[in-house]
């Protein structure tokens, strides 16, 4: 390629040349006529922004079983397509090289952290719960000669988090004070 025909491409020779504003064709190289869209050849799924209570549309793009980029959903209601700083960097909850992905134990007095499985983990606070309900689940309390229906476990509590809706807060009541008895539920979005 001669320089007369390197600088005849140059953006503002093909600008002047075709009279363009330098917003068009004029201003692109060939690497410019090469760059495809970030999303392209991706799946979409809609989603729900993880961070708050308000409940921002997402659309996730994902390749290969991998997240490429998270987005605002145009078709939410609530949000038109809009995120804050913190839902528009959730693409970073599964894809950030800090993010844990394994359960870390620590055993009492130890001061080494050891990895679990989550299968393990799990069984580990079913069994640790279920312990703590039958050690301190009191059926009836007496008072003043009589006794009194208590049915209630004051060892355990729980604290909620302000994405979570009021189905599943709802459940959360009814398993923890239904089932096991637990008095003390509370949630973040109150604090």
């Amino acid at each position: 390629m001669t320089l007369l025909s390197r600088l005849a491409r140059w953006p503002v020779i093909e600008q002047l040349r075709t009279g363009g504003d330098g917003t068009g064709v004029e201003a692109m190289s060939d690497a410019t006529h090469r760059l495809k869209p970030r999303n392209a050849g991706t799946e979409v799924s809609r989603s729900v922004c993880p961070f708050c209570a308000v409940g921002c549309g997402q659309l996730i793009f994902h390749r290969d079983g991998r997240v490429v980029s998270v987005e605002g959903d145009p078709a939410s209601p609530i949000s038109e397509g809009h995120l804050c700083p913190k839902g528009a960097a959730t693409q970073e909850l599964l894809t950030h090289d800090a993010r844990a992905t394994r359960v870390k134990y620590r055993a009492p007095y130890s001061s080494a952290w050891t990895e679990l499985d989550l299968e393990t983990a799990m069984e580990m606070v079913a069994a640790r719960v279920w312990d703590s309900r039958e050690r301190y689940f009191e059926e009836t309390r007496d008072h003043d000669g009589r006794s009194l229906p208590l049915m209630q476990c004051a060892s355990i509590a729980h604290l909620g988090g302000a994405t979570l809706d009021n189905e599943e807060n709802y459940l959360i009541k009814k398993l923890f004070t239904g089932g096991l008895g637990i008095v003390a539920i509370s949630n973040q979005a109150r604090i």
